[in-house]
């Protein structure tokens, strides 16, 4: 985070979006919500009632990380004050144990880990523990890490002998342990506390019975909530209810309610339907999967056992084969939030929650890590660009929850939503940005993203016991524009007498033509593109049309100096992608993509045309920069069969003008 700088280019407006203009409209829905009301009540400040779902406080912890992460760059003395209150009141909310659930410490005092598979406590006080480290990270205090050693102390205490049926139903606390271990490495118990979280899933007898009872239980609370909030607006005359906060809305399959029961009583629904080793299919709810997936791969890491990897891998090689959109979007049916059968990819019923994108972009930097293999960071450039880039609409204050590829209306973005997780998980990412850009491996330094970046004194490790640091800035022209070019500003080789000789890894997109690679003028790399890629996308295994496994890191060895210079230049053709001919619906269909950016027809920029019916010629495709649309962004010039002209715009940019319709998907 502090050795790493987002320059001016693409991504950096978008993060200053979410810096000067998201994290402060968050906060107001979070108080108009009476979410951080919650936390006044808890500490006894406030005579009010609870409001918000019992999952509530985990949308402040969120934002709390989001913001932390922002201040390390930004010191906005407003911010900090506003991180500073709310770390100050959770820490009086807290009770003197380290719990802390705002659900049952107001409504049900004394109740604790009751409904662990459907209330989600261990959730929320898992994303406490992350704010904790990330605050750690940001600004060097301890206070909000107190709290939340504090909380994680208690957990240890509490399930260090329980047994599987003790396992949380949405995953999270595991991976923020690991991070806490992280953090404080001298102490194992959270380590160990993740582990027995992720190895006790799946190992439940007759875990239908289990899930069955607690949510009954779960749904007689929350009439008993409902049935205490009418009492108190009763007794209380002058109490005002804050606005009613809009669902989203997303359409699906008649069965969608069904499957999502089936879900449940399986454990398919939140991953409890085997062992995690044995989990070598995506199942269930999308996110509650990839963060346990991203848990896994961390713990993987950090304790060196490999078991749990191939199971990891196959799951990771489905979801990509037959489980993922075009977009990189995951989730194709509502209600569940999750995956669907194999090649169950109806672009209309598409959920492609923001949160399931954010989750596989988790996991694939715990395995690009882990592995070292290009094509994990290929799909997080594409799910960050595509599934992920589209939750937050461009003025930073309008998110879509759910994203699907066609939408026929009804699908608007809000400023805020019933089950607001997605508008905070999308800002503390974009807040932390800079830390999934590079890394380093035994005498080399990969490049995992083309963002226009500073790496400001990162050390690698080379043989025989020497290291080097390096001092380098990046530039880039994507999403626009096929070209990078890094410059190596300062480099110390840290034994004296010895070059410093290292390799600059460079990842090689599948999404482009021609790539060229030159040092200093002069050609090193000239590479055609990957088998698959381009045109012939449509044939590739998967159902999308798209395949990261394609990518792969282009090692640039030498003994490198001040000034050095690299250039990178990647075409970037049109290409017309077709789904696997299992995908229903979609034949003679394509979806255009550019670079690492999925097209869609939007209803705004076609006036008079029926977008879902008009069938795309056969005429050159042309792209070109208008500086006038959406922000200035790169359209899509074709026309239809009948002659009449089509603008494509990126998926990623739909929805910033109001109401429309708009497919990703279209009749050739």
């Amino acid at each position: 985070m502090k050795r790493v700088r987002i320059l001016p280019g693409f991504w950096h407006a978008r993060c200053q979006v979410n810096a000067n203009r998201a994290i402060f409209h968050q906060w107001e829905q979070l108080e108009s919500s009476g979410c951080i009301e919650n936390f006044r009540i808890a500490a006894g400040e406030s005579e009010s009632f609870r409001q918000g779902l019992f999952f509530a406080d985990s949308d402040a912890y969120k934002w709390l990380e989001a913001a932390s992460r922002i201040w390390a760059s930004t010191r906005d003395p407003s911010l900090g004050v506003l991180m500073d209150d709310l770390t100050a009141l959770i820490g009086r909310a807290q009770q003197p144990d380290g719990y802390l659930f705002t659900y049952n410490q107001i409504h049900f005092p004394g109740v604790r880990w009751r409904n662990l598979q459907v209330e989600h406590e261990l959730y929320c006080h898992g994303h406490l523990i992350e704010a904790g480290v990330s605050h750690f990270q940001s600004t060097g205090r301890s206070d909000l890490l107190e709290i939340a050693r504090h909380a994680a102390e208690r957990l240890v205490a509490d399930f260090r002998d329980k047994g599987p049926a003790c396992t949380p139903g949405h995953e999270e606390i595991e991976l923020a342990l690991i991070r806490l271990h992280g953090v404080t490495p001298g102490d194992s118990a959270y380590l160990g506390l993740a582990r027995r979280f992720i190895e006790q899933r799946g190992r439940v007898p007759r875990f239908g019975r289990l899930a069955l009872r607690q949510w009954l239980d779960a749904l007689g609370r929350l009439a008993a909530v409902r049935k205490a909030a009418r009492a108190h607006a009763a007794s209380h005359p002058g109490y005002r209810q804050p606005p009613i906060v809009p669902d989203n809305w997303a359409k699906g399959p008649g069965s969608a309610a069904l499957r999502w029961i089936g879900g449940i009583l399986d454990g398919t629904y939140n991953q409890q339907h085997r062992p995690v080793r044995e989990q070598s299919a995506p199942v269930g709810h999308s996110v509650r999967f990839g963060y346990l997936q991203t848990a896994v791969a961390m713990l993987a890491r950090e304790s060196g056992d490999t078991a749990y990897l191939p199971a990891a891998k196959e799951a990771w090689d489905r979801m990509v084969e037959r489980r993922m959109y075009v977009t990189g979007g995951l989730g194709s049916l509502p209600r569940l939030e999750g995956f669907g059968k194999d090649y169950e990819l109806d672009p209309e019923y598409a959920y492609a929650e923001t949160c399931a994108a954010l989750a596989s972009m988790f996991w694939n930097w715990e395995m690009a890590q882990l592995t070292g293999e290009a094509k994990y960071s290929e799909l997080f450039e594409w799910q960050l660009y595509n599934a992920a880039g589209v939750g937050m609409g461009l003025a930073g204050n309008a998110y879509f929850y759910n994203n699907p590829l066609t939408c026929r209306g009804g699908v608007v973005r809000k400023p805020w939503y019933v089950v607001p997780c997605c508008p905070p998980n999308i800002a503390r990412t974009w807040a932390d940005l800079s830390r999934f850009l590079y890394s380093t491996d035994t005498g080399a330094l990969l490049v995992h993203q083309f963002i226009s970046s500073e790496l400001i004194g990162e050390t690698i490790a080379l043989a025989d016991d020497r290291s080097v640091r390096v001092h380098l800035k990046l530039e880039s022209g994507l999403p626009w524009e096929g070209r990078a070019r890094i410059e190596i500003l300062q480099v110390d080789p840290l034994s004296a007498g010895k070059p410093a000789e290292f390799e600059l890894r460079l990842r090689r997109p599948v999404w482009g033509g021609r790539m060229t690679v030159s040092a200093n003028g002069s050609t090193l790399l000239d590479r055609n593109p990957a088998r698959g890629t381009g045109t012939a996308a449509g044939s590739s295994r998967t159902a999308c049309g798209y395949d990261p496994r394609r990518s792969v890191f282009l090692p640039v060895r030498r003994a490198w100096a001040n000034g050095d210079v690299v250039e990178v230049r990647f075409e970037m053709p049109v290409e017309r992608r077709t789904a696997h001919p299992r995908v229903k619906g979609h034949q003679g269909k394509v979806a255009l993509t550019r670079g690492p950016l999925v097209y869609c027809l939007e209803s705004i920029d076609n006036p008079g045309v029926d977008v879902l019916a008009v069938r795309l010629g056969n005429a050159p495709l042309e792209p070109a920069f208008d500086p006038d649309l959406l922000g200035g962004t790169v359209r899509i010039q074709g026309r239809a069969r009948d002659g009449v002209p089509l603008t494509f715009v990126p998926y990623s940019l739909w929805g910033n003008r109001g109401p429309s319709q708009m497919t990703t998907w279209v009749c050739a």
